[in-house]
């Protein structure tokens, strides 16, 4: 596994603990007290690395490449059951945005979401997760089918943010965008949001309209990516780091500023440390949450829902 500069400290005892570990299988040397010590060491160390992270270190933990995308999502909690459409029934099918139906337990969803890419050959295929105008015309062909059978949605976001390509803007993106949070607002079936990795800009915003957002702790909504804030302030990207703190991007402050409705914890060192154990604290979350939408009626969910975003930025001196 991969590890960040700052997680350096976790990987040195990971490989202390490995190498104790072959030292007893290789030997009769008895090193199972040994072993325990550098065990609650690691856990000693994870815990107060991971409770005072700063903005950027966040940040950096949304990119992990170890992180789980959309699709690992969408297979571990639906299985087999997993049915990918393709298409936008105008211009192609973008590789950048996935969607399909599948099911949890027993309950159908629709799922639509940014997917990005694991080495250079499929970052490209995907376009490193940069959605293109017919990426979102095809997320919204979804959901208006889903609305059609009464099937909820659930939306997986992970971009960087929607393609800024001359093509993209030539075939409508800020359009497509516009008219997805148009659409979403007044969709008839429950729609869970969930915030996996990066949340940046409209490329967020067109899949982001729901009855319930979500967000993992180690991620980051903001309209502007901290290195495009640096460059733009600050004419270089040396300051991230500043911008990554005064774009208040993290789950804590995303909260505060009620703009979601909750922070989802990660297991312990991160979702990419523990990915079956992430996948199943989203699951949870997705059924409770879906529990309690589908006892509304179309019409309050509509209501609630416009009242929600009404009320975001409101405020009395």
């Amino acid at each position: 596994m991969e590890y960040l500069d700052f997680e350096l400290p976790i990987k040195e005892l990971q490989d202390q603990l490995e190498k104790c570990q072959l030292i007893g299988e290789e030997s009769d040397v008895d090193v199972t007290e040994t072993c325990k010590q550098i065990e609650k060491k690691l856990d000693e160390t994870r815990k107060e690395i991971f409770k005072n992270l700063t903005p950027w270190q966040r940040v950096q933990l949304s990119r992990h490449p170890n992180r789980p995308y959309t699709m690992d999502y969408v297979r571990a909690l639906c299985g087999d059951s997993w049915l990918e459409l393709h298409g936008d029934r105008t211009v192609k099918d973008d590789k950048a945005m996935i969607g399909g139906l599948g099911k949890i337990g027993d309950q159908s969803f629709m799922f639509v979401g940014q997917q990005k890419g694991y080495n250079t050959k499929t970052r490209q295929y995907r376009n490193f997760g940069m959605a293109n105008p017919e990426g979102y015309r095809k997320a919204l062909r979804l959901m208006k089918s889903a609305e059609k059978f009464g099937i909820p949605v659930v939306s997986f976001i992970d971009t960087p943010g929607a393609y800024p390509g001359i093509e993209a803007e030539e075939r409508g993106q800020g359009e497509a965008i516009a008219r997805n949070i148009l659409e979403m607002t007044r969709l008839k079936v429950p729609i869970i949001v969930v915030i996996i990795g990066e949340g940046a800009s409209g490329g967020a915003l067109g899949i982001g309209v729901g009855d319930r957002v979500l967000m993992l702790e180690n991620t980051w909504y903001s309209v502007i990516s901290p290195e495009s804030c640096s460059s733009i302030l600050w004419r270089s990207w040396e300051y991230k780091e500043q911008a990554a703190a005064a774009l208040k991007l993290t789950a804590t402050d995303m909260k505060r500023l009620k703009l979601i409705d909750e922070i989802v914890r990660e297991p312990a060192g991160g979702a990419h440390s523990n990915r079956e154990k992430a996948f199943e604290i989203v699951k949870n979350k997705i059924a409770k949450h879906y529990q309690e939408l589908q006892k509304l009626s179309p019409e309050e969910l509509v209501a609630q829902r416009m009242d929600k975003y009404g009320s975001m930025g409101v405020f009395k001196d």
